[in-house]
């Protein structure tokens, strides 16, 4: 049988409860009677001391005066049904006749109840035989009931009191209990949005505690589940592009490569045209193969090169093949080349596919009249590359997956440039990343110093 969390923290309390209940009563039953002995015994010990057989006092009203001084209880002399003396103002009541004196062998205790002068009192009858200076007389001991009640109400009231805070505690115990299992529950829902692909992180409770810290490992766990799935669908993508571009690159290829060969040979006849165009059309039908190759190698681990290389020519080269495009659309593109060498170890092609796309992205984002400028800029370790544009900014739902292959916000982009820039920027262990600044769209690229392809 399933028994709930909640039951099991409950049942104990449930158990502590009635124990507590028992206990109380228990020991307010005692405390009871022990008050109400005490005060048999005080009323026994006025009573034997006023009726010894060898007492040499009569019973006056003056005696009986300073006894209830003593003693606070109502005291009657009476004979034959006719009160002689009492403790009661003028004038003297009738001794309650309904009270028989107690038997010989009686153990102390209060005696019966009974209504004198309109009060209620326990009653103690006890007949006064010779040589007792007041012999055939009834000597009535009259202890009022809210004395005694008194006496009870203040034993009975600590233990009360006690049992009051231990159903306090216990309800407390109660609360805090079914506090803590509505907090489990809680987290047990947000477990079960999770496996279901809701990443998002639970809010974390106040209270400093263990289950707080579970909270923030099931966060953790999210984000880390969250990470797992962004990267499977990065190479569910990447999988598809490779089988899409597998077909099409090789058509592509060999379409640049013909292109290319003509231009070759209108060169190689044609001597006295001028060659500055066609030499820049052969560059672009290059950049198009050496693009087409880094799309077939998108999401594969390129093979390591390492050598020196200046970023600066790099840069220059990449900007070199885009002016045209820039000249035909009405777009400014500013680089200026820094004083010195930056040099870095690296494979020249990635970093050339790296600039290329990040510079080519730009343009194609500030449009006719827009302006790129292309800048150096020292780096958090090493140096960086600033390539700014006054183009609007990515949309925002695509401003957080910007770097992810086929996500773009052009209406005829494929999505493909930042994504290749993004896997040669992390194989040289450098930092790709973009902003807002001033009314431009910024990407950084920070290369730490030594960096170099892994």
């Amino acid at each position: 049988m399933r028994l709930s969390l909640r039951y099991r923290l409950l049942l104990p309390l449930l158990l502590l409860l009635v124990g507590d209940v028992l206990a109380t009563a228990w020991a307010a039953a005692a405390a009871a009677r022990h008050a109400e002995g005490r005060l048999a015994r005080q009323q026994w010990a006025v009573a034997h001391t006023l009726t010894e057989p060898r007492s040499t006092f009569p019973l006056t009203g003056r005696v009986l005066q300073q006894t209830k001084g003593l003693s606070g209880a109502e005291l009657l002399l009476a004979r034959d049904g006719v009160t002689l003396e009492s403790t009661f103002p003028e004038p003297h009541p009738a001794p309650p006749a309904d009270v028989p004196p107690p038997a010989a062998d009686e153990s102390p205790r209060l005696g019966p109840a009974a209504a004198v002068a309109g009060g209620e009192y326990r009653c103690l009858r006890l007949p006064l035989k010779a040589p007792h200076p007041n012999p055939g007389c009834d000597l009535y001991i009259l202890y009022p009931e809210s004395l005694r009640q008194t006496a009870v109400r203040d034993a009975v009231r600590p233990l009360l009191a006690l049992g009051a805070v231990g159903l306090a505690a216990v309800g407390l115990a109660f609360a805090f209990g079914s506090r803590l299992v509505g907090r489990i529950r809680a987290l047990d829902a947000r477990t079960r949005l999770i496996a279901a692909g809701d990443f998002r992180p639970a809010v974390v409770p106040a209270a400093d505690d263990e289950l707080r810290d579970l909270y923030r490992a099931v966060n953790d766990m999210a984000g880390r589940l969250a990470g797992f799935q962004e990267e499977l669908q990065r190479d569910e993508r990447l999988r598809v592009l490779g089988q899409f571009s597998g077909g099409l690159a090789h058509q592509l290829r060999n379409a640049a490569a013909g292109a290319k060969l003509s231009l070759e040979v209108y060169l190689a006849e044609n001597p006295a045209a001028d060659p500055e165009p066609v030499r820049v059309a052969l560059r672009q039908l290059a950049r198009i193969e050496a693009n087409l190759r880094q799309f077939l190698a998108l999401g594969k681990p390129p093979d390591p090169v390492r050598q020196p290389c200046d970023l600066g020519p790099l840069i220059d080269q990449a900007a070199s093949l885009l002016r045209p495009q820039c000249r035909h659309a009405g777009t400014e593109l500013s680089w200026t080349p820094p004083a010195g060498p930056c040099v870095l170890a690296g494979d020249p092609a990635q970093l050339a596919h790296l600039f290329g796309n990040v510079i080519g992205n730009a343009v194609e984002a500030a449009g006719p009249g827009g302006s790129v400028e292309v800048r150096v800029v020292p780096g958090a370790e090493g140096f960086a590359v600033e390539v700014s544009d006054t183009g609007a900014g990515p949309p925002l739902e695509i401003a957080g997956r910007l770097f992810e292959p086929f996500v773009t916000g052009k209406e005829q982009g494929v999505g493909l440039g930042l994504a290749v820039a993004k896997q040669a920027a992390d194989a040289h262990g450098a930092a790709l990343a973009w902003e807002r600044r001033g009314g431009r769209t910024v990407f950084r690229i920070d290369f730490p110093r030594g960096a170099g392809p892994t």
